[in-house]
């Protein structure tokens, strides 16, 4: 049977646990093969550490699909992190045209922004783009902050199933036809995500126990789970209930070691519950 291939667009922080360092062994231990495509390659990820090294990496994207399209390489999915510029913004949309396919996916995890405020060196500007590089995706997997970013819209801590269900459905006149919405909570002691099937009408939602600690990494870890899952068939709200479980496995597998480990989840410990 023939292995399934996706191409990561993503950045690579060499310590920190984030991005492709987290897509490359969480989507392989689904038994997808990664085909990474590096945006940037930084020493550390950027929250918590200081003097991380920067290398930019905009200027081999293009070189990198143009080789794969010589030797006539297929993708079944393009999955997408971090993008840094408009520039990159520009590259995955052309690479989603140039590898576009009937039976490839899409699915783009804007990450941006959180808790309320878009991360540094981000704009109002740059978030309305992302989201219109969300209407070429099959699947886009926001966290609140995000959504109201990319609608340009006032970003609310309260909320309920209403007014979360209106927030799915202008995600997905953006253009994608599935949403995957995390970060949700209508109970104290419950965390986990909504969804909506613009193909089907049909909203979803899956929760976990909340646990009293945040994690960096963990966004990354739960679109790279939801992106393997989907990738093996299973339906969007199946994918996103394994992603929802399996991050909140790993966090639990690092509890015991926050001090030492405040940098990111042992995922490794987890990914045993990933094999499909």
């Amino acid at each position: 049977m023939k292995i399934k291939r996706c191409a990561a667009v993503h950045d690579i922080s060499c310590i920190g646990k984030c991005s492709l360092t987290v897509a490359l062994p969480v989507l392989s231990a689904m038994g997808v093969e990664v085909a990474c495509v590096p945006t940037a390659i930084l020493s550390t990820h950027t929250a918590g550490f200081s003097g991380y090294t920067f290398h930019d990496l905009t200027d081999e994207l293009p070189k990198i699909t143009a080789h794969w399209k010589k030797e006539n390489i297929e993708l079944d999915a393009i999955y997408t992190g971090y993008l840094g510029s408009f520039a990159q913004l520009q590259f995955v949309s052309d690479m989603i045209d140039d590898f576009k396919s009937d039976s490839m996916c899409v699915v783009i995890d804007p990450v941006m922004a959180d808790h309320g405020k878009l991360y540094t060196g981000f704009t109002p500007e740059f978030a309305l783009e992302m989201g219109k590089l969300c209407a070429k995706a099959d699947v886009i997997v926001p966290n609140l902050t995000e959504a109201a970013f990319m609608l340009g819209e006032e970003y609310k801590e309260n909320y309920d199933r209403d007014s979360i269900h209106a927030l799915l459905l202008k995600l997905a006149a953006l253009g994608a036809k599935k949403v995957v919405l995390t970060g949700i909570s209508y109970e104290d002691d419950k965390l986990g995500c909504a969804t909506y099937d613009s193909c089907t009408g049909e909203f979803g939602e899956y929760f976990t126990e909340k646990l009293p600690v945040a994690m960096h990494g963990t966004g990354d870890v739960y679109a790279s789970a939801f992106t393997g899952a989907y990738m093996n068939g299973k339906n969007l709200i199946d994918s996103a209930s394994l992603a929802c479980d399996f991050t909140c496995a790993c966090i639990k597998a690092t509890m015991d070691d926050i001090e030492n480990h405040w940098y990111s989840v042992k995922f490794e410990k987890c990914l045993h519950l990933l094999a499909m």
